[in-house]
Order: structure tokens, then C-alpha cells, then sequence
């Protein structure tokens, strides 16, 4: 079995609670592999915030990777929690973090490997409650058969408040259950949840509850400097993707590009202080130790006060060894300004989102960057010894030309021929039209098209120092149909996964014969069309 340190969950800062002493039991669900969800700050965020109610017992679950299902389907071992190894079926709700649409199969196998309905209306209240937050939450159709209530929006604050109406509601139930004298047998529950339960949800504001569509108002949390952030962060004993000290500087983006659902799903801009910013660093290399700092945003370039902000987590901490690195640059100010304090943060790599190849195109998609700064900021960070810079760039938009297409390129070359030696990652993404964008319902063009693309630019860009990367086409297909508000999707998602579709996200692992068929038999199309075609 591979790393089987997935399945552990004896980490350090764990989480440790008695279940049959908790008033509500909760198992936070991530429908990906432990590596993947234990580096979503998100998840973590959660688990922080559950535990820390005397009441509540919050523990993990993740996807199982193929080899561990094939264990638990042979075995008939229902899917566990990671801290206690408790079927998750016992818990009393189950909440899964939607943060990628081709994980959605994953939803359904993990409620299957647990031995659970996957249709809610076939869960009864002696199942668990089924609930659903994260980004992809805000287009909650593709999973509205299988999902009893979503979080739309920010949850930190909100979870506990479906909370106190669950634990309210299971009070209830049991005072009457005891003043009846009824005895709690072990005969298949009631098919469908509670009417009541459900309805109390839905007057959440942020919850929307399939059974009762109605118009969601998105929730937010208005002060991150009050509000909750883990600093007993878990260190796991397996490698994942970012293993790392995380600290959120700023929620939301001052830029507000059309295609970016983040953008939109996290607005307003809301700031942590910088004084709290060091004091959260603190508590966390306390209580974990790590030799790395990410200060994390949608664009960290963009935090008031970022270069005193880093000059004085660089002077704090440098004397530890412990490195301090900037993803998520939008423009150069900071660095090409400051070549000293360039030479004193870790040299991994910087990533620019460059996005589109004109200026014309920039402006219509509302990337408001000025790439002559971004030339002059490479151009800084060569000269103080970094060698690898990531650019990222988008296909397929609206009103793109062969022109946008050349200009990627041409901005590319422009800079890999700053420094004989230099490194360059070009990512090619391709524009997917996000629900709640203003992009939403856009057409994609065919999978053809978008490789005949591929196949351009990964032909302007043959140079040995120049790493192309492209995002699957099909798979790009896909993903702008996983953000249809249309309820039939459930039904394609469901076909999938039944003829075999799970870890769509990854490339060895996605089934593209399964949404064929899963589309043909479901008589859903997709914008163009959706070829066997692999990437060039």
C-alpha cells in the first residue's frame, strides 16, 4: 500500500475527543487523498473551530487512494475516521469540503465506501446529516441529489450555527423518545431527513437546502482579525503539498477579474493586522516548528505594508533558518523595488499570472497587471540568484485572438532571455466560464480547439529552459459543465460514477470513458464537443 502514514492520524496537535461524551460528532470530509486536503487551509480552518467547542468531536476523513479502497471493498471495512477509526456512518453529520468540480465522483464513492444511500432522499434521520461547503458549493446542482444542505460562503461561523439547530433538534428528539417510552431498534431508519431539521437549516443564513430552493444570501466573515485561525496546526508525519507554516494575510482580491471565481466567492477585501499577522506566526512555530512561511492570499503583492511586513518576519526568524515565501504576486513592486529583500527570502520560485497575451485582452478580462514591471521585477530576482520563474497564462477567452496567442509566447521568450541560466514554467490553463462570474454561461470552445492551441504554443516555446505545461483539455470540458446550474447534472455525475469515474483530478487516474458514456446516456451536452483526444 502506498504511504500508508495517510491513515495514521496520530499527528502532532491532533485532536483527541471522547465521541460518546460529545453532543454532536462530526466527520470533516475531503473528497481527495490526505496530501491534497491536509494542505487546504480551509479544512483546517474547520477542524480548528469544531474542537474548539467543548460539545463537539470533529475528526477527518479523506478519499481513500485506489490501492486502500480495493483493501476496504475486499475486507468489508466501512470508510473510517482518521483520530478514532470509527465508521463514519456513526457520526452525526458528515461535512465535505467541495474545492474542485472533477471531484465530485469522489463525494459519491466515499458515502458509498461508508455504507451509506448516496441519494438523500433515501437517508433517514438515523443517517448522518450530509452537508457541503467550499467554493464549488456555490453552484450546488451537480451534487443536489446526493448533498441534504450547503454552505454557500465562508463557513467558520456559520458550521457552528448549523451546529446549535442539529444539536437543538437531537435533543429534542431524544426527550421524546424518553418521555414516550419508545425503544431505539436497529430496523432500517425513515427514508428522508426530518422535515423540520431541514427547515431550520435553510433559515440559516448562508444554507441552502436542496429540498427548499430558495435565494441564498452568501455568508462572510467581516473581521479576520477576530475571527478563529488554527495555530495548534496539525504536522503530518507524510510529506503533502504544502508543508508549511500558512498564514491568511487577506481574505478576498482587490482586482475583480471577470473568469476568477475566487475572486468573487471571497469579496470583500478584509485585512488581518500586522500585529496579528507576527503574533499568529508565533503561536504556530511554537507549536509546530516549521522552517517555512507562506503568506497566503489571493494577491499577496497587493497587502498594505507587505514589504515591512516580510522585512520583519525576515529579521525575526532568519537566525532559525526558517524561510519566508510570496506566492500569489500579482505585480512587481515590491520586488523589483527592493532587491535586497529579495536576496534575503528563500529562493524557490515567483509566479506571475499573466493570464492573456495583450494588453487588449487584459483589459477585458479586468486583469488590471503592468507587465513592464513584472519584466523588471524577473529581471531583479535573476540578478539576486533566483533561476526559476513561473508564468501562468489562459486560453480560450472570450474575444481571443491568434494575436493573444502569439503575444503569450512572445512575453515569454521576453523573459527567459533575461539570464543565460534562467528557468521557466509556463502554465497553459483553459478558461472554464465559473458560476457566480461575471463570465458564468459563456461557451467553451470544442476540445479540438483548445489543443489545436496547445499544439501552437508548446511549438512557439521549444526551448530546453522552458517547461510547457497544459491543463487537459477534456478535463477543462468538464469542468465547465460541472458549473451549469442545471440539476441533470446530478444525474451525469451519478452514471460516472457508477462505470468506474473517481480521481478525475489526476491524469493517471481519470476515466474519460465513464463521462462519455455518462453523457450519452444521460442525453446532457457539453459546449462543442468532447473527443478521446489526448493532449499534444
Amino acid at each position: 500500500m502506498s504511504k500508508p502514514g495517510r491513515y495514521l492520524g496520530n499527528e502532532w496537535n491532533v485532536a483527541r475527543k471522547d465521541l460518546d461524551a460529545a453532543d454532536v460528532t462530526f466527520a470533516l470530509a475531503f473528497p481527495d487523498i490526505y496530501d491534497v486536503g491536509m494542505s487546504y487551509l480551509g479544512l483546517r480552518i474547520v477542524y480548528g473551530v469544531l474542537n474548539s467547542r467543548e460539545d463537539v468531536a470533529c475528526e477527518r476523513v479523506f478519499a481513500p487512494w485506489i490501492d486502500m479502497e480495493g483493501v476496504l471493498r475486499e475486507r468489508r471495512i466501512p470508510l473510517f475516521s482518521l483520530e478514532s477509526k470509527v465508521p463514519v456512518r456513526e457520526f452525526d453529520i458528515i461535512g465535505f469540503s467541495l474545492t474542485y468540480e472533477l471531484n465530485y465522483t469522489n463525494v459519491l464513492n466515499m458515502l458509498d465506501l461508508a455504507k451509506l444511500p448516496l441519494l438523500s432522499r433515501e437517508r433517514g434521520d438515523g443517517h448522518p446529516l450530509i452537508i457541503a461547503g467550499g467554493p464549488c458549493a456555490m453552484n450546488p446542482a451537480p451534487l443536489s441529489e446526493f448533498i441534504d444542505a450547503f454552505v454557500v460562503g465562508e463557513g467558520e461561523e456559520v458550521i457552528l450555527e448549523i451546529i446549535d439547530v442539529y444539536k437543538k433538534g437531537k435533543s429534542k428528539k431524544s426527550i421524546l423518545r424518553q418521555s414516550s417510552g419508545l425503544m431505539v431498534s436497529n430496523a432500517e431508519p425513515a427514508k428522508g431527513k426530518s422535515e423540520e431539521l431541514l427547515k431550520a437549516l435553510a433559515d440559516i443564513e448562508g444554507v441552502y437546502v436542496p429540498r427548499f430552493p430558495r435565494e441564498v444570501k452568501r455568508r462572510i466573515v467581516k473581521d479576520l482579525n477576530t475571527s478563529f485561525y488554527p495555530t495548534k496546526e496539525l504536522v503530518p508525519y507524510v510529506r503533502i503539498i504544502h508543508d508549511r507554516i500558512t498564514l491568511e494575510i487577506m481574505r478576498g482580491c482587490p482586482f475583480r477579474c471577470k473568469f476568477c471565481q475566487a475572486s468573487h466567492f471571497y469579496r470583500p477585501v478584509r485585512l488581518r493586522s500586522p500585529e496579528r499577522i507576527l503574533e499568529l506566526v508565533r503561536e504556530i512555530y511554537r507549536h509546530t516548528g516549521y522552517e517555512e512561511i507562506s503568506l497566503l492570499s489571493l494577491s499577496t503583492g497587493s497587502y498594505p505594508g507587505i514589504v515591512g511586513l516580510v522585512s520583519c518576519l525576515i529579521d525575526e526568524y532568519k537566525e532559525k533558518g526558517i524561510g519566508v515565501s510570496l506566492p500569489s504576486l500579482r505585480s512587481g513592486d515590491i520586488l523589483a523595488a527592493l532587491p535586497a529583500l529579495i536576496a534575503k527570502v528563500r529562493k524557490t520560485s515567483l509566479t506571475f499570472a499573466i493570464e492573456a497575451g495583450s494588453e487588449r485582452l487584459r483589459a477585458y478580462i479586468n486583469k488590471d497587471i503592468d507587465v513592464e514591471k513584472v519584466v523588471r521585477a524577473c529581471d531583479a530576482a535573476f540578478q539576486a540568484g533566483w533561476r526559476l520563474v513561473k508564468l501562468y497564462f489562459m486560453i480560450g477567452l472570450p474575444t481571443e485572438t491568434a494575436e493573444d496567442l502569439e503575444g503569450i509566447a512572445e512575453f515569454a521568450h521576453r523573459i527567459r532571455a533575461l539570464k543565460k541560466d534562467a528557468q521557466l514554467s509556463v502554465s497553459i490553463s483553459t478558461f472554464v466560464p465559473k458560476f457566480g462570474t461575471p463570465f458564468a454561461g459563456r461557451k467553451m470552445g470544442s476540445a479540438e480547439a483548445i489543443i489545436e492551441k496547445q499544439k501552437f504554443l508548446r511549438g512557439r516555446l521549444k526551448d530546453r529552459r522552458i517547461k510547457v505545461t497544459c491543463h487537459d483539455a477534456r478535463v477543462s470540458i468538464l469542468e465547465g459543465l460541472m458549473n451549469r446550474p442545471d440539476p441533470s447534472l446530478a444525474e451525469v455525475v451519478f452514471a460516472a460514477w457508477k462505470k468506474g469515474a473517481r480521481f478525475d483530478s489526476w491524469r493517471e487516474l481519470f476515466n474519460f470513458g465513464a463521462w462519455q458514456a455518462a453523457l450519452e446516456e444521460s442525453n446532457v451536452t457539453c459546449w462543442g464537443s468532447l473527443t478521446s483526444a489526448r493532449l499534444p
